[in-house]
């Protein structure tokens, strides 16, 4: 089980991603489309004011049941040790154990 402490960090971090989002594709795209070197260095600053943890690639998968960060199944939203658990207690529809 993950510490309340990150978990908690986790959906503050979704929370800014979600609150700028739209702001910061906005500027991105400003950038794109300017040829004047000037302004892009301006919104590129602009970019560089918003809060780190509102980028996306700071969040991390975490399994739903246990809030584990590390083997993930995306599939599942599951980590392993939950998915296997689940999988023996027969929880997942269409999965079982491989056999060949």
């Amino acid at each position: 089980m993950a510490k309340k402490s990150m978990i908690e960090r986790e959906k503050k971090r979704i929370m800014l991603i979600n609150k700028h989002y739209k702001k910061r594709e906005k500027i991105k795209n400003l950038i794109k489309s300017t040829n004047n070197f000037n302004i892009s260095i301006e919104l590129q600053e602009r970019i560089q004011k918003l809060p780190r943890n509102s980028l996306k690639c700071r969040k991390n998968n975490r399994c739903w049941m246990t809030g584990r960060d590390r083997g993930f199944y995306r599939d599942f939203g599951l980590s392993r040790h939950v998915l296997r658990e689940m999988s023996h207690e027969c929880l997942l529809p269409g999965v079982r154990k491989s056999s060949w």
